[in-house]
């Protein structure tokens, strides 16, 4: 399911970026790599706040639908 969907305080492990490669090459550079575990700590204004490899990010809901992710 996409990141954008994820319940709140459940870790998910991302199993797909997907979008065009300059697209992949940002959200990767933010952290999000296949196998990594993140969690949705909260939504702001239609952003995502995550924890993501001891760090937190906000990504807006449109990169949240091109990152895979399974409980």
């Amino acid at each position: 399911m996409p990141l954008a969907m994820a319940n709140q305080d459940i870790a998910y492990t991302i199993r797909k970026i997907g979008g065009k490669d300059e697209i992949k090459r940002h959200i990767e550079n933010l952290g999000f790599v296949e196998g990594a575990i993140v969690t949705v700590v909260s939504e702001v204004n239609g952003s995502l706040i995550v924890n993501i490899k001891d760090s937190r990010v906000a990504i807006g809901k449109e990169l949240a639908m091109k990152i895979t992710v399974v409980a």
